[in-house]
């Protein structure tokens, strides 16, 4: 079992910047990727971005390719979202979520999941 606990939401001004923190704790040995999802009241929740655990391969959604960088403290079990450019639409409840498959980019792919940290982005 994996433990995941999201950190580092808030109120910001558009155009700011902003980073979330995930600390994993349990069986992360047997993890093979962590995300960022994002969900928006009533509606379903969203890829952000993702990271093979242990190669450090990321992937992005369009919407947030060159604002949002993904990272990990592989030692630390820590995963990070550094993210800039804030915008109005990036308003929604971010989650962390670990898995198995080495690349997942669907929700089925993560197993686990924290209980998710909110970021609003005024104008």
């Amino acid at each position: 079992q994996v433990q995941l606990v999201e950190s580092g939401g808030g109120l910001v001004q558009a155009g700011d910047s902003l980073r979330l923190a995930c600390k994993a704790s349990g069986r992360t040995v047997s993890v093979g990727s962590m995300a960022w999802f994002r969900q928006y009241p009533g509606k379903e929740r969203d890829f952000v971005a993702g990271i093979s655990w242990r190669s450090g391969s990321t992937r992005y959604a369009d919407s947030v390719k060159g604002r949002f960088t993904i990272s990990r403290d592989y030692a630390k079990d820590t995963l990070y979202l550094q993210m800039t450019s804030l915008k109005p639409g990036d308003t929604a409840v971010y989650y962390c979520g670990a898995g198995y498959p080495l690349e997942g980019t669907y929700r089925h792919d993560y197993e686990y999941w924290g209980q998710g940290t909110q970021v609003t982005v005024s104008q």
